[in-house]
């Protein structure tokens, strides 16, 4: 059974980056589709971005785009999300989760697996 673990969160001032992390562990990540979401306190979970098995294709929220990247590798059956001119706003948990057979969707119960969440929060 696939698990989801994601890292590389943290409080970073407005207008930095950091990069996330999402590692699969038990099997090959190359069948799933990959996405990002999240949820800030009081909010409904947002789909961020996703990432198609091949990588060739990626999705964005409008409200990130230009600024956060997405990307897999899956030799080392990981998933990254670079995210760049960090705002306020973009304080959430930040999951991942996977579906595979089908390509990618913004809605969260559309995704069978699911990570624990990394916290990011940007302030200054």
């Amino acid at each position: 059974q696939l698990q989801l673990v994601e890292s590389g969160g943290g409080l970073v001032q407005p207008g930095g980056s950091l990069r996330l992390s999402c590692a699969a562990s038990r099997v090959t990540l190359d069948y799933y589709v990959i996405a990002w979401f999240r949820q800030a306190p009081g909010k409904e979970r947002e789909g961020v971005s996703c990432i198609s098995s091949s990588g060739a294709s990626t999705t964005y929220a409008d409200s990130v785009k230009g600024r956060f990247t997405i990307s897999r590798d899956n030799a080392k059956k990981t998933v990254y999300l670079q995210m760049n001119s960090l705002k306020p706003e973009d304080t959430a948990v930040y999951y991942c989760a996977a579906r595979s057979y089908y390509g990618c969707s913004t809605r969260p119960d559309d995704y069978v697996y699911r990570g624990q969440g990394t916290q990011v929060t940007v302030s200054s």
